[in-house]
């Protein structure tokens, strides 16, 4: 039977900040890394495609929802609230990371973390030098969110890291979603500092020693697409598999599925 506490639970992490997470399902544990953009409700309809198989962890990165943020920010202390959060799942753990939220899982996991299978969907890197690069736009970011201009600060994420024109980032004011947008402009400093310049941390990937599953869709662009193929290429042993989806995104029941096959083998 698939059971679901929709209850908030915390687990302190290394500094003392206070992690938000749900928990979801009957098995082996997961623990769900969101990127940019994503809070511990996003990935929900992933952790319920899951819970047939896995104990889904979905959490708050710190910043986000009902988890703490202490500062400095440091990915340091993002790869602590993730070990704390596999602690708390029982001291070993699947980790799964969705864009930025994929760097970080796969940083965490080269590191030494207790991953017993990794799964990265769509990591943000530039690996061909110019598709899905960015000028260094963290200053800026960081300099309107102190001065209260977050519609701003979300406006200049789209354009210069995700690569939507102008006109398409001014045209999101009006859907529903963007008072969501606003409330976690703060955290996208956090993400850029994990994408750093962009490059492909070769050294750093290779030293992930666990079985991995890269994931992207056919619908995403192509340095996207490229870098999760470069991705799946530096870790040893890595499966890359290409699903039909959208932008940046597949279906949930249809990645459970993948996710499923691929780490219970």
């Amino acid at each position: 039977m698939t059971t679901t506490n929709r209850h908030v639970r915390t687990v302190r992490s290394a500094d003392g900040t206070t992690i938000a997470y749900e928990t979801s399902g009957e098995g082996p544990p997961i623990v769900l890394v969101g990127g940019a953009f994503n809070e511990r409700t996003t990935v929900q309809p992933l952790a319920a495609a899951l819970a047939p198989h896995f104990t889904a962890y979905a959490y708050d990165r710190r910043g986000r929802g009902d988890s703490g943020d202490t500062l400095p920010y440091a990915v340091d202390r993002e790869v602590d609230d993730l070990a704390a959060l596999i602690g708390a799942a029982g001291g070993a753990a699947y980790v799964y990371g969705l864009s930025s939220g994929a760097i970080l899982a796969a940083r965490a996991t080269a590191r030494g973390l207790p991953v017993t299978g990794l799964a990265l969907f769509e990591p943000p890197f530039a690996v061909d030098g110019t598709a899905g690069s960015r000028p260094d736009i963290s200053t800026t970011l960081a300099e309107l969110i102190a001065a209260d201009r977050r519609a701003e600060a979300v406006e200049l994420f789209m354009t210069s890291a995700v690569g939507l024109s102008a006109e398409q980032a001014a045209g999101m004011r009006n859907d529903p979603s963007w008072p969501f947008l606003e409330r976690m402009a703060h955290t996208l400093v956090y993400d850029l500092t994990i994408t750093a310049d962009g490059a492909l941390p070769r050294d750093e990937l290779a030293a992930v020693t666990v079985r991995t599953l890269v994931v992207d869709s056919t619908a995403s662009p192509d340095w996207l697409r490229q870098a999760a193929h470069r991705t799946a290429e530096a870790v040893p042993g890595a499966r890359r598999l290409s699903m039909t989806g959208g932008y940046h995104e597949v279906p949930p029941a249809d990645l459970a599925v993948e996710l499923r096959r691929f780490l219970l083998r």
